[in-house]
């Protein structure tokens, strides 16, 4: 489903939202109902009837979406993903069980967000949790149920497993032909189930009947068109197309207790590091229950289009470059172009291995176009025999062409 000329595989930069009626409280979706999550420090037991008490009193601002979307298309990406619903089951469009339809809002959250996205640019997608702990078929999760872990091997019987079945294909049908063309659907929690009881073939099946030209992630237990490592750039790039998924400070909906950070430098880094392995970032966002974004948020995303504006063409539409034994970095290309992320400041000098010396036609600092110095070297023997010989590059940096963020040269080379 995604060859090499496929959208997804030279976006590189995404939006992830996470947002929801527990936003309200700065509460983290969903986990909290169960008891909490040990990867996720913030998300804090709560009572399901506490974590549920204010869900119908959800009322954002409206239009919150086209904050977002500007915002992303500013900061360079090309995909944005809605958490529709997340595994506590309020959905953000107009459905026939818990939804938004059943507060004062008199909206759907998923248009406006779809809308929002389309009128920026950018491809669509939507999360859909698999399973959903407050649906009475799957059966709802309940403070006797703790730990989630025991509760997961839990099973109902299997008319009320059909009944669930057949709501979660009408949501899905909902979402995948009232808001037009859907780009991507990101299916998560599938985990809790086998492939077989999820109807895997079956859904799929569907869904492409639905949207013949969607791509879909790997959480549909046995199938799926690209894997999602999470929280992390791997340090193997999966085989095939990739994303990882990865929030600004810990937590995937807005906490304010949780201020652990990333740096924008940091948040850059990996995104040089994602792109260096052929892969997506898929950087979260968490709306307040307003629907605005928190300061540091908004202040990381400022900084990383702003060094986008500079640096693009080192991210998009790019493969992976070097090897890592030839440059001490990430490394991109474009054609005959290498693409050198500097994540560690340059001293003097850095230091290429391993590139056909004769050929290289230039370098340039990609943020202010400067063309840099260069000498080579190469062993003496292939320098005296051999016409086109592998050696090194030693490229001197001024400081003028030192990025606070992350330095990228350009290294064109001649083909053969």
């Amino acid at each position: 489903m995604i060859g090499s000329d496929h959208w997804f595989a030279g976006a590189r930069f995404g939006m992830f939202v996470h947002w929801g009626p527990a936003s309200i409280h700065g509460r983290e979706l969903s986990w909290p109902l169960v008891g909490g999550n040990p990867v996720l420090p913030y998300a804090h037991p709560t009572p399901v009837e506490t974590y549920y008490a204010d869900h119908l009193r959800f009322r954002p601002e409206r239009g919150a979406a086209r904050a977002w979307m500007a915002a992303a298309r500013r900061a360079g990406m090309r995909y944005a993903v809605l958490t529709t619903k997340h595994h506590d089951g309020f959905a953000l469009w107009p459905t026939n069980r818990f939804s938004i339809a059943d507060t004062d809002y008199d909206g759907d959250l998923v248009r406006e967000f779809a809308d929002a996205a389309r009128a920026e640019g950018l491809r669509v997608g939507f999360y859909f949790s698999l399973p959903d702990w407050r649906h009475p078929d799957y059966p709802a999760f309940t403070d006797a149920d703790q730990p989630y872990m025991r509760w997961t091997a839990h099973r109902g019987d299997a008319v009320a497993w059909e009944r669930y079945l057949a709501d979660m294909s009408a949501q899905l049908t909902e979402l995948l032909t009232r808001y037009g063309r859907i780009d991507l659907l990101w299916f998560d929690g599938g985990w809790e189930r086998r492939a077989h009881e999820w109807r895997t073939t079956e859904l799929e099946t569907m869904i492409r009947g639905l949207q013949p030209d969607i791509i879909i992630n790997d959480r549909l237990p046995g199938g799926g068109d690209y894997a999602t490592p999470e929280q992390l750039a791997p340090a193997t790039p999966p085989d095939g197309p990739w994303e990882t998924c990865l929030t600004m400070n810990r937590t995937w909906g807005w906490c304010p207790q949780d201020d652990e950070w990333k740096s924008a430098r940091d948040l850059v880094h990996t995104l040089c590091q994602v792109a260096s392995g052929g892969g997506n970032l898929l950087l979260n966002v968490s709306p307040m229950g307003d629907g605005a974004l928190p300061a540091p948020q908004r202040e990381r995303l400022d900084a990383i289009a702003g060094w986008m504006a500079r640096h693009a063409d080192a991210i998009h539409d790019t493969t992976p470059g070097i090897a890592p034994w030839q440059f001490y970095g990430p490394s991109t290309r474009k054609g005959e172009r290498v693409f050198l992320h500097c994540v560690m400041r340059p001293y003097d000098t850095v230091t290429v291995r391993g590139v056909p010396i004769r050929r290289v036609r230039s370098v340039r600092a990609v943020g202010t176009d400067q063309a840099l110095d260069f000498t080579t070297r190469a062993a003496a023997l292939d320098e005296l025999l051999n016409r086109d010989p592998p050696g090194e590059l030693v490229i001197r940096v001024p400081a003028g062409c030192i990025d606070d963020l992350a330095t990228v040269l350009a290294l064109d080379i001649a083909p053969e």
